[in-house]
């Protein structure tokens, strides 16, 4: 058993962090503050290769795994640009997973090379609503239209970040009614399309954090939507999103992660210089005792996120893993960009020391993209063979 990045991850890393170094927290509390897309952090990266970080070379891709992927977000996180960088690339990241392994052919190639350039910019349509987290119960429809030749989308999304940039968009959309299906999951299909302004209003969702990258809801009115943009077979589209979920949970617990590194290098930097009763803070055991404990959480929740993308990578069930990972981080993330803020005192809550903004970009990530007490559920029914509670 080995814990140590290898050569070539290591190489990523350096790689990742020599272009992060190019963008210091300013960049990102500028972009902040005044809610501008960082257009250039997410060029950097496509011009470097970095978007095609987990794309068969076939494609065009590097053709590594999402280890390397989890490096790569996890450096971005801890550089200081939190979240709002991360969600810059994200969807390009890990949308592509379901593209590669239910499209055709053909798809892929018309597809993924575009993601990787940036030339297509994604947004992300699952979540709706009044259905939340159960996606079984979403409405958006996409209905045959013999005469046009085209599915016609209606209903509503919510929480689509990059929809405000994005030319296209992953849609989960239900092609059969739900009461015609045997189960709730069925009757479900997954597109990838064009994101057709001409019938889909995007209204910006005012939010507590990370302002640099958009969050809207999305009214389609009668989008139409060719069936060479649907992506395997019709109504199995929640199965097929599923080899994009637990990626993207993975991927969320490096991140928060790194936001609560990010924070403990501040916190801790501070307490040393911080000089109260002719001492440093940093000499009280009340500051020290939180800050190592915070190291000491997020070291377990980083463990288990590693293991989850070895998994990953080995073609194993990582499930559980990768879900488990997302509680951990997430609860360890937040408490280390919270204690962040009470080490700094009065001045943690000023925007100059950064971390209030490690705070607000890191709490979104204890609700999104699953919530902590569902993952919990998962586990007790899965783990623990206790009965499903919801």
């Amino acid at each position: 058993m080995d814990f140590e990045f290898n050569e070539s991850q290591l190489a990523v890393r350096d790689a990742v962090q020599r272009i992060c170094d190019r963008f210091p927290d300013e960049y990102w509390l500028e972009k902040d503050n005044k809610h501008e897309f960082p257009h250039d952090f997410a060029r950097a990266f496509a011009d470097a290769g970095f978007l095609g970080i987990v794309v068969p070379e076939e494609y065009g891709g590097s053709g590594l795994g999402m280890t390397e992927a989890a490096i790569m977000m996890q450096t971005i996180a801890e550089s200081g640009a939190c979240l709002a960088g991360c969600t810059s690339i994200h969807v390009n990241v890990f949308v592509p997973g379901s593209i590669l392994k239910y499209g055709t052919p053909e798809q892929r190639q018309r597809w993924i090379p575009r993601l990787m350039t940036l030339e297509d910019r994604s947004a992300f349509g699952v979540t709706e609503p009044d259905a939340g987290v159960d996606t079984t119960h979403n409405k958006v429809r996409a209905e045959w239209d013999p005469q046009r030749g085209k599915y016609i989308v209606s209903g509503q999304k919510i929480w689509m970040s990059t929809a405000q940039i994005a030319n296209k968009v992953m849609l989960l959309v239900r092609t059969t009614p739900i009461e015609q299906c045997k189960r709730p999951i069925d009757g479900l299909s997954l597109f990838y399309t064009d994101l057709n302004r001409d019938f889909a209003e995007i209204r910006p969702i005012a939010k507590m954090g990370r302002h640099a990258v958009d969050s809207n809801s999305v009214f389609f009115d009668g989008m139409p939507v060719p069936k060479e943009d649907l992506i395997g077979e019709e109504g199995k589209g929640l199965y097929h999103l599923f080899d994009s979920l637990n990626p993207e949970r993975l991927l969320v617990a490096v991140e928060c992660v790194g936001m609560g590194r990010a924070a403990l290098r501040r916190a801790s930097a501070y307490a040393q210089e911080r000089i109260v009763f002719n001492r440093p803070i940093g000499m009280n055991q009340a500051v020290q005792h939180p800050l190592a404990a915070n190291w000491c959480k997020l070291e377990a929740a980083n463990l288990m996120a590693y293991k989850a993308a070895s998994l990953y990578d080995s073609g194993k069930p990582a499930g559980i893993e990768a879900n488990a990972a997302k509680w951990l981080a997430a609860e360890a993330g937040f408490e280390a960009c919270e204690q962040a803020i009470l080490t700094h005192g009065g001045m943690g809550y000023a925007q100059e020391y950064h971390v209030e903004r490690y705070l607000r970009e890191v709490q979104v990530l204890r609700i999104t993209p699953i919530t902590g007490p569902l993952i919990l559920s998962h586990i007790a029914e899965r783990v623990l063979g206790l009965p499903k509670s919801y």
